[in-house]
């Protein structure tokens, strides 16, 4: 049971971490598309 909490716990942190990463890339475009 412990593993599959484990693996449930870093398949969200990889989902956040992606999120963040999307919406920072998005927001960088945005800037760059406004100079």
């Amino acid at each position: 049971m412990r593993p599959i909490i484990s693996t449930y716990e870093a398949l969200m942190i990889m989902l956040a971490f992606g999120t963040f990463i999307l919406t920072l890339l998005a927001l960088i475009i945005k800037i760059n598309n406004k100079k």
